[in-house]
């Protein structure tokens, strides 16, 4: 594998997400209403998530994809226990 995917585009995202989780801690500062609160945490979830599926998509199509192909099995090995580790680590969450 010569070089890691560019997660780039997924800094924008991530700004706004940085914004709405500071404008989460306005809202608990200013006493807003804890329904409002919370539909502002399922959004920051809900942006998360998408930032995870687009760069979980881009390691298999780019880094997985590439171990696979590759000749070493050694590769290929640590690439299927890399994506078992991740499957267990999200279970958990």
């Amino acid at each position: 594998m010569k070089s890691n995917p560019s997660h780039q585009d997924d800094l924008v995202a991530l700004r706004r997400i940085e914004g709405q989780v500071r404008g989460i801690q306005k809202m608990i500062q200013d006493r807003k209403y804890c329904i409002d609160i919370l539909n502002q945490i399922y959004a920051v979830k809900g942006a998360l998530a998408s930032v995870e599926e687009k760069i979980l998509d881009r390691h298999f199509r780019h880094c997985v994809t590439a171990a696979v192909k590759g000749n070493s099995e050694k590769q290929k090995q640590e690439k299927l226990d890399e994506i078992l580790r991740l499957i267990n680590q999200a279970r958990r969450v």
